[in-house]
């Protein structure tokens, strides 16, 4: 494994441990969503310059179009709770009050 791909599993791992392991805050949870998007994004560029083949050069672009939908998404989500339950904590959201 070369150190550029040991930099980025680790990086997407870390991320991973960060939301599966420091779920107390909804703002916590969208940035380690975004670090490993940000992983997945730089991982998937410099395979595509590895391969030095046009078809695969969409692909970093429609990735980077789909972090910035679910970055949205996640951002509206967390304005919405905070002015319906007054915090951006997880405890607080219950799905069974919805």
């Amino acid at each position: 494994m070369t150190p550029a791909h040991f930099t980025f599993s680790s990086m997407f791992m870390l991320g991973l441990a960060g939301l599966a392991f420091h779920r107390t805050h909804l703002l916590s949870a969208l940035l380690c969503l975004e670090g490993m998007m940000l992983s997945l994004f730089i991982a998937l560029s410099l395979w595509t310059l590895q391969l030095n083949s046009t078809s695969f050069s969409a692909s970093p672009v429609l990735l980077l179009a789909f972090s910035a939908c679910e970055a949205s998404a996640g951002l509206a989500l967390l304005v919405a709770s905070a002015r319906t339950h007054g915090t951006d904590r997880l405890q607080s959201l219950n799905l069974l009050q919805c």
